[in-house]
């Protein structure tokens, strides 16, 4: 027993290992560490040089630049024909609003271009009345330019036996009134004579009224006609904004799409501007996918995109085209931007918003909507 005993811490101490032996193992750790950083960086060279060719993210949302059906006109809903949920065609009817308000001014606006088209044609036949008196005061004028050559030659006679009277006179062989008589014929040859000039001066002045009305009537109509003159042109343009204003009581789609946020009733008063409910083009959405600032060197516009919905699954794939990138990142344009300008600052990788566009064949075998959650994955070699 004692013999068994004293051998122990030798059997012991020969089994424990030397210091050389120590660093050989130390040694080969560190080569096998060694060798695995190596093996791990060849094959990360190999993964980023011939397999990284795409960037993803499931930070993207659907989305559509849906439509605000409004009223145009004011008047009280009549109809409404849709509800929320409901599939709608381009120009089905959505929502008819009393058209008896427009219906008679309308009719008015009608009545108001039969009006200036005949203020039209009493123009032109003014045109021609005026243009008829032209030619009767050439004639007045002819005949008062005959009367005062009358009166000259008158006056003219009236001189002469007045002359001889007055010769006659100074030898006594007339009376004093014969030479009286004759003063008096002269005086009354001028009056006729003053009187037959006025009347010329009259019929000129006449025939220059009428040249000036006739002048300023062509004038409201010249080169125009029924259809073309200004206030048949106010007229036509009156009646075709109240035929706008009778189409625009029945309020129609934009596009084909989905009724959304539908808050209108029948028997309610409108007014322009008034939103009556919202179109989603669900044949027309797309996506934004918010990627890491740090994984937009490689991406363009054109390259394609497979995305991936949360409603389907893997089992559905979408195929998508970058078509740009936004003006900035969401926080830029947050409500309430960040302050970055402080003392305890701590940097964050910011998002910027891609767009994506979705091929219409594929959302119409597998319908979308807006806000839906999808995953995106950006091929970086494609064109």
């Amino acid at each position: 027993m004692t013999d068994t005993l004293s051998t122990l811490p030798e059997t012991t101490q020969s089994d424990q290992p030397s210091d050389q032996e120590l660093k050989a193992r130390r040694k080969k750790g560190l080569g096998i560490v060694a060798i695995l950083i190596v093996i791990a960086l060849v094959i990360y060279l190999i993964w980023s040089v011939f397999f990284n060719h795409s960037v993803s993210t499931d930070n993207a949302y659907v989305g559509a630049e849906t439509a605000s059906v409004t009223s145009m006109v004011t008047g009280q809903v009549a109809d409404v024909l849709v509800s929320d949920t409901q599939q709608v065609k381009k120009g089905d009817v959505l929502v008819r609003i009393d058209a008896r308000d427009a219906e008679i001014a309308l009719a008015q606006a009608q009545a108001e271009l039969l009006k200036a088209k005949r203020q039209y044609k009493q123009t032109a036949a003014n045109s021609s009345s005026l243009n008829s008196q032209i030619f009767v005061s050439d004639d007045a004028i002819h005949s008062a330019e005959a009367q005062v050559a009358k009166a000259q030659a008158d006056l003219g006679k009236a001189q002469d036996e007045l002359q001889r009277r007055q010769q006659l006179a100074a030898s006594g062989a007339i009376s004093k009134e014969e030479l009286s008589t004759a003063q008096s014929a002269v005086n009354t040859a001028k009056a006729g004579l003053d009187v037959a000039q006025a009347g010329l001066a009259q019929a000129k002045s006449s025939q220059k009224a009428a040249q000036s009305n006739k002048a300023a009537n062509d004038a409201l109509i010249q080169d125009s006609n029924e259809n073309s003159t200004p206030d048949v042109l106010v007229a036509q343009a009156r009646v075709q904004q109240a035929q706008l204003d009778l189409e625009r009581t029945q309020i129609k789609a934009p596009f084909d799409g989905v009724v959304t946020r539908r808050n209108i009733q029948v028997g309610q008063r409108i007014a322009p501007g008034t939103t009556l409910l919202m179109v989603v083009p669900v044949t027309q959405l797309y996506v934004d996918a918010n990627f890491k600032e740090s994984q937009l060197a490689g991406v363009k516009p054109g390259q394609k995109v497979e995305l991936t919905s949360d409603l389907y699954g893997d089992k559905v794939k979408f195929k998508g085209t970058v078509t740009g990138f936004s003006g900035g990142t969401g926080s830029a344009f947050a409500l309430i931007p960040a302050q970055n300008a402080t003392g305890n600052w701590i940097k964050v990788v910011q998002r910027l918003p891609v767009r994506i566009r979705l091929d219409p064949k594929e959302l119409a075998e597998h319908p979308l909507r807006v806000g839906l959650s999808m995953e995106a994955t950006i091929d970086l070699k494609s064109k």
